[in-house]
């Protein structure tokens, strides 16, 4: 297939989204090869080639058509926004869809003994960050004056070497916070990753490909934690199993031959099955329980 003919999407280098970016496509099908340090990959059976860049880079790379697609923090995808905003220009990629991984928040932390009671104790502080728009922004709509300093990196650590009084950084378990004496007091901005695409309209064959993408991202993301429940149960029991099957749509019931009174009960269940499921099932009369992993559904 020719070259132009060819998705790009641009993930990240290394970090907290590479590894399950990846995992993602190859939950939708995607087969690659790639080496320690290649800062590219090919699809082996898909029109598809993986850039691997900083994560602050997708948006342009995806706005100036070097990318068709790009995977990406909507933390990273709102700081770009804004800060095109502030210089008068509008963001042209397009967010199509938000991924069910990479949660976390942007938060504002203070040292351990910093005197914080609401938001007005933040008003004249020095607060480090690597989002100065995003922070900017939330300060002006909680009607906050403090000093925005901008860092590239270590920011849980500027209270300390006395460059700010207090942090905005993300936090995901707040491990990194505990390590270094901060807690967390309020909540910027939630974020998850995201797939956005370029401005530029795409030949027929590649946005037939964006959408087969979109479809086996939505069967990945739907079966995430969901289980497959085969059980045998009475006739009479199926209104309480029925009942019992976490987030299931109706069941399959399918005779078993050479029992009248009893069935097969399949079932996907969207929600996870937890032992205490399976021994109220139990209860109500289900037996030879088996539940599986799904791997992909299509609606």
């Amino acid at each position: 297939m020719e070259r132009q003919q060819r998705l790009r999407i641009a993930i990240q280098k290394s970090g907290r989204l590479t590894d399950h970016s990846l995992d993602l496509l190859a939950r939708c099908g995607l087969k690659y090869s790639r080496g320690k340090d290649q800062l590219m990959c090919y699809g082996e059976n898909m029109p598809l080639d993986v850039l691997f860049v900083r994560d602050d880079d997708i948006p342009d790379l995806v706005q100036e058509d070097v990318c068709d697609l790009g995977l990406v923090g909507l933390n990273v995808i709102e700081e770009k926004r804004l800060a095109m905003a502030a210089r008068g220009a509008q963001a042209r990629f397009e967010l199509i869809q938000r991924l069910d991984f990479g949660r976390c928040r942007l938060a504002i932390a203070v040292p351990d003994d910093f005197p914080y009671r609401d938001l007005s104790s933040l008003a004249g502080r020095r607060i480090a960050t690597t989002y100065p728009h995003v922070l900017a922004r939330f300060l002006r709509e909680n009607s906050i004056e403090a000093e925005i300093v901008t860092l590239s990196g270590a920011v849980e650590i500027a209270p300390r070497l006395g460059r700010a009084d207090v942090i905005c950084d993300l936090v995901s378990t707040g491990s990194t916070l505990l390590a270094n004496h901060l807690r967390e007091v309020t909540t910027v901005l939630q974020s998850e990753a995201a797939l956005i695409r370029t401005p530029v309209p795409l030949p027929d064959e590649k946005a037939d490909w964006v959408r087969r993408l979109l479809v086996r991202i939505d069967g990945v993301q739907q079966v995430k934690e969901s289980k497959y429940i085969m059980l045998h149960a009475p006739r009479s029991a199926l209104p309480q199993i029925a009942k019992l099957l976490p987030g299931s749509e109706s069941p399959t019931v399918i005779p078993l031959d050479g029992h009248g009174d009893k069935v097969a009960v399949h079932a996907v269940c969207r929600e996870n099955v937890f032992w205490e499921t399976l021994e109220a099932l139990k209860a109500a009369g289900a037996s030879a329980l088996l539940v599986l992993p799904v791997e992909k559904m299509l609606p």
